[in-house]
């Protein structure tokens, strides 16, 4: 399983430690928050709105290097808009994944 990693952002900011740290800063406050608001969604059956923060999610899975749950997280989003939540437990464990990661970076 692959795991997120901070090999873009290195790549992106060039060597600036200002700019990575600003990146860094940005997903650190707003993933957590994304992650919130589709579980909240998500118990309440609104699997539109759901689908919606899925959307919002799916960039930071690409930004920490994680090209397959970017790829679920597109392929859910859609189920989602169609009322599918097959692939809930598979995105789960990839938001939990991520929620262990960002706390442990600087």
């Amino acid at each position: 399983m692959e795991k997120p990693n901070l090999d873009y952002i290195k790549e992106i900011s060039a060597g600036s430690e200002e700019f990575e740290q600003k990146f860094i800063d940005i997903i650190k406050s707003e993933f957590p928050k994304e992650k919130s608001d589709y579980l909240t969604f998500f118990d309440k059956g609104e699997l539109d709105e759901s689908s919606k923060v899925v959307h919002k999610i799916k960039h930071k899975f690409g930004i920490l290097g994680m090209k397959d749950s970017y790829e679920l997280a597109i392929k859910y989003e859609k189920d989602l808009k169609a009322g599918d939540t097959k692939l809930k437990d598979d995105f789960s464990g990839v938001l939990n994944m991520v929620d262990e990661f960002i706390v442990k970076i600087t």
